[in-house]
């Protein structure tokens, strides 16, 4: 499994074979029942995962109720709850497998000797997080700047992989809709 992950730091940096071997002891793989949990509400997020295989999705339960998804990660994306994961405090979020999904975690009391041990991995991970800024930014703005059907519509053309895979429900409440409403859209085509 640790083969992908360095595949994608090679992406970004060079990890040549020996720090590798130096990155392995870090690295846990984990396997994910659809619909099961990596965190849920009110536990500290401990660990940052690396999707080898699989789907997960992060999210919330507003005021209503309602499950309000804020990020997906499919294959050689990385997902946590940052604020808890960095700040070692209770997660308001769930981190859930759509699908049955396979990861590598680095938990978070490991990132300080493996920054040690790797420095050049501090530059990944910048990179990595400043990618996952853009794209929560972008996601933003497109909340409050476009219709429900363009949302739909750019979504789809960006991430055809995800509105194959994800269930609906999950796809309308990231798009900032009921799942009914998506069923029209979908309808329209």
């Amino acid at each position: 499994m640790a083969s992908a992950l360095y595949k994608h730091i090679n992406k970004f940096i060079n990890l040549n074979k020996d720090e590798q071997e130096v990155l392995a002891p870090f690295l846990q793989p984990l396997s994910v029942k659809k619909k099961g949990f990596l965190l849920e509400e009110g536990q500290t997020c401990r660990a940052n995962y690396f999707v080898v295989k699989g789907c997960l999705r992060l999210y919330f339960i507003d005021i209503k109720g309602a499950e309000q998804t804020t990020q997906f990660a499919i294959e050689n994306w990385w997902i946590t709850d940052l604020t808890s994961f960095l700040f070692q405090e209770h997660s308001e979020f769930y981190i859930q497998a759509a699908e049955p999904t396979d990861v590598i975690a680095i938990g978070n009391n490991q990132y300080e000797e493996m920054f040690h041990q790797l420095p050049k991995l501090e530059r990944y991970f910048r990179l990595i997080l400043q990618k996952n800024h853009q794209a929560s930014q972008r996601r933003i703005k497109f909340l409050y700047s476009q219709t429900a059907e363009e949302r739909y519509r750019n979504f789809n053309r960006l991430f055809p992989e995800f509105v194959q895979r994800v269930p609906q429900y999950m796809l309308a409440s990231y798009l900032g809709f009921t799942p009914e409403f998506l069923s029209k859209i979908r309808a329209k085509k």
